[in-house]
């Protein structure tokens, strides 16, 4: 039988307020509220407590004051990533982040969702002494590839993947796949112009500057 974490992670509807949930949440403010509160120059101590907070975190990298997350055990990131202020990621589920790349300020990756239906969205016969939440959640995760800068104010929605050396202009709403090496702008966010593949080698290596 499927714990609810099971069904998490699978994308099937799930109760986030099983205790398993609140422990991950518990655990991610108790560290946040250390976190946010650290002076710019303590690199030593934000490194341990992403260390704690993550599921994995490459080398060299550097997350803005003030950050948000919701689980943060759901979080990866690569090498050379920086993330700057501001940023929320709501990861019930999966957040991958490769390596090389670059998160302005004011991003927002959203993994959980729910149903457009309003049918499917409320729970069948709930009622406030019941103990479920009064509708239905399910989360899809998120994937950046190598070498991504992504623009100032993005938001990602449920589901997407961003290939390996795309750029994703400013204020974008994406709200499905991007491929390798474009950039892409826009509400929803399109493509507009290849970029020269030819810097695949270096994304997916984890070098370059």
């Amino acid at each position: 039988m499927k714990t609810e974490l099971d069904k998490c992670l699978a994308g099937e509807w799930y109760d986030c307020h099983d205790p398993i949930f609140l422990e991950y949440k518990q655990n991610a403010r108790a560290l946040l509220r250390e976190y946010n509160a650290l002076e710019y120059d303590q690199k030593v101590r934000k490194t341990e407590i992403l260390k704690a907070l993550f599921a994995r975190i490459g080398d060299n990298v550097s997350v803005g004051l003030p950050f948000i997350c919701d689980y943060g055990c759901n979080i990866t990131l690569g090498n050379n990533v920086s993330i700057n202020m501001n940023c929320t990621l709501v990861d019930c589920n999966k957040i991958t982040i490769g390596n090389n790349v670059l998160i302005a300020s004011n991003v927002q990756m959203y993994t959980a969702t729910h149903p457009v239906e309003l049918a499917d969205r409320l729970t069948p016969g709930w009622n406030p002494d019941s103990g479920e939440y009064f509708c239905r959640t399910y989360a899809l995760p998120i994937t950046i590839g190598d070498g991504c800068w992504i623009g100032g104010g993005v938001i990602i929605l449920p589901g997407v993947t961003i290939g390996n050396g795309t750029v994703i202009g400013a204020g974008s709403v994406v709200t499905k796949d991007i491929p390798d090496n474009c950039v892409a702008v826009g509400n929803p966010c399109r493509v507009i112009r290849k970029i020269n593949g030819e810097q695949d080698a270096i994304f997916s290596s984890g070098g370059g500057k």
